[in-house]
């Protein structure tokens, strides 16, 4: 933890417990001096806020913050000298930063920064004027499609979500990985194709490029006419670039996207601030369908954009005799895998450390026969996990001296090692050095070399490669290239033009999102880890087809399951209100 040496009274007290980093210090000690506020609550408050950006939440509540902080690092524990909520409250309202025009914004026990309580504002309006109005559709078509599409008892809740789709402008579909939710997509489409007018044009978008990849290649795997050629892309790459600017695009409200269907797959990854530049965009006629599992990690950046959409209260109507609220229908049945990865992943949701552990300790037989699906590993063994990082690497080295660069990406996602933390002992840095040890791939010492797996790590406009794509070097007659997924054939560039690339030999779970492995193994850290939560957990459990590994302690287990994330915002409470 670093100090802010300059600090004093409350800003310093909890900075030393651990509570504040130095960045929310200086930022709050800075702008207040700007403003002219000196009453250290505010400052306090400014710096939370600042904070609570930092680890996700839109805003902070003042009334609550007390029971909820913790430092991200070593706290130190004891009472701290937390403001009276009430007068808090009241301190704050009167407050010059607080004044129109100000860099605060406060909304009953909610304080924001105001740039994104405009942001959260923008996203609420959207879709409440979104909702308020239906488009034109046929009714007797529509009925024929669902009967012709979703033939089996198995399908209603797809037959309903279809209908929610042609019934309304906005329509939100949930659900774990393996409910079907991508072959849902393509029917939709093929549903909303028969509508009357002219065919809709369509745009698939995610918000990385292997997650748009991987949506482009379902929709195409489910060979329905009508549909066409149809491309994903990632949402920065649909909403234009703007040289110079991460936040603001080519298309926005004065500028709309030119189509008159909108997927956005892998919703929960999209944060507040790119889900209100996404809205400003679309056309309020245009449908909009967002696609995600709530349970997941959210974006790495402020707001749960998804979760609060899915979890709001919101306006209530009655499609095919079922009642849906906000347009989100949610898939619950599991196609992909039933067996012990799908219990795991349903006791992890439900919040049941018992349950999960159960299923752990109930596959111990089987692990020691070689099928089990999960198993848990205490003992720090990793004879397994070198067997599986090898033999996957092996293949994906022989694809790429061939040339096969669609055989070496297939082969890139037969394993995967996850981790939570980026650095120290359960972190990325430290395996990856130890499976670099293991395979000692690269005797040349050169720095490209057939085989190799590829992170990027920043957005590269020029190149079409976004932060979190992965890839694989491959020999071409050409001479080495770096080739990557986009749906149909690999794209090869040729290495020397990566910015940001690093050899991926282990993944954060929040990288991994958007992305199914064959088999995965996760690093936990110790219970005490901040990072250690339901949903990292769900995430990464849910990222394995047919094999999950877990190299941890049951109490890490219990800790992980019994810790959900609670991002604040105000935009759960005031959809529909």
């Amino acid at each position: 933890m670093t100090l802010a040496l300059r600090a004093t009274g409350l800003l310093q007290v909890f900075n030393t417990a651990g509570v504040l980093a130095l960045a929310d210090v200086h930022t709050a000690r800075r702008v207040s001096a700007l403003g002219g506020e000196s009453d250290e609550t505010v400052l306090l408050a400014f710096a939370l806020t600042v904070r609570a950006l930092r680890l996700g939440s839109v805003c902070v509540d003042l009334t609550t913050v007390a029971g909820t902080a913790t430092g991200d690092e070593d706290v130190v524990t004891g009472d701290l000298p937390w403001p009276a909520p009430a007068e808090w409250v009241r301190t704050c309202a009167r407050s010059p930063l607080v004044a129109p025009g100000g860099p605060l914004r406060l909304v009953r026990e909610l304080l924001y920064l105001d740039r994104y309580w405009r942001q959260e504002e923008l996203v609420r309006h959207h879709l409440e004027q979104r909702a308020r109005s239906t488009p034109l559709f046929d009714s007797a078509r529509l009925n024929t499609d669902l009967d012709a599409l979703f033939p089996g008892a198995d399908s209603e809740c797809q037959r309903l979500a279809a209908a929610v789709a042609v019934h309304r402008w906005t329509t939100v579909l949930a659900g774990g990985p393996g409910t079907g939710k991508t072959t849902t997509i393509a029917r939709i489409l093929a549903a909303l194709h028969h509508q009357p007018g002219d065919p809709p044009r369509i745009a698939l978008a995610a918000p990385t490029g292997k997650a748009a990849a991987r949506l482009e290649e379902a929709v195409r795997a489910c060979d329905l006419p009508h549909l066409g050629d149809l491309h994903a892309s990632t949402i920065h790459r649909l909403l234009g670039r703007r040289p110079g600017s991460r936040t603001r695009f080519r298309h926005d409200r004065t500028n709309r996207l030119p189509y008159d269907v909108v997927v956005v797959d892998e919703t929960s990854m999209v944060s507040l601030t790119l889900m209100a530049r996404l809205l400003d965009a679309v056309r309020p006629t245009a449908r909009l369908i967002l696609v995600g599992d709530p349970d997941q990690l959210a974006s790495v950046e402020a707001g749960a954009v998804l979760g609060d959409i899915v979890r709001a209260e919101g306006h209530r109507s009655e499609i095919l005799g079922r009642p849906v609220t906000n347009g989100v229908v949610t898939l619950d049945h599991t196609w992909r895998f039933q067996g012990s990865i799908a219990a795991l992943a349903r006791a992890i949701r439900a919040g049941d450390p018992g349950a999960a552990l159960e299923v752990l300790h109930r596959n111990a037989d089987a692990k020691e026969s070689g099928h089990g699906e999960v198993e848990l590993i205490e003992d720090g063994a990793t004879d397994g996990l070198r067997a599986d990082v090898t033999a996957a690497l092996d293949e994906v080295t022989e694809a790429a001296l061939e040339g096969d660069a669609a055989t070496a990406l297939d082969r890139l996602d037969t394993h995967r090692l996850l981790c939570a933390h980026r650095r120290g002992p359960h972190g990325v840095t430290r395996w990856s050095a130890e499976v670099a040890r293991w395979r000692e791939a690269n005797p040349s010492g050169s720095d490209w070399y057939p085989g190799q797996p590829l992170l990027i790590t920043a957005n590269d406009y020029d190149a079409g490669l976004y932060n979190g794509d992965t890839g694989v070097i491959v020999q071409t007659p050409a001479g080495l290239r770096a080739a990557f997924a986009r749906g149909g054939t690999p794209v090869l560039i040729p290495p020397t033009r990566l910015l940001e690339a690093q050899t991926l030999y282990a993944l954060t779970v929040h990288r991994s999102q958007g992305s199914q492995f064959g088999r995965v193994t996760l690093i936990l850290p110790p219970p005490d880890s901040p990072l250690l939560t339901r949903e990292l957990l769900y995430t990464a459990a849910t990222r394995a087809k047919t094999h999950l590994r877990i190299l941890g302690t049951a109490e890490a287990i219990r800790a992980a399951i019994t810790r959900p994330i609670a991002r604040a915002s105000g935009l759960r409470s005031l959809l529909g209100t």
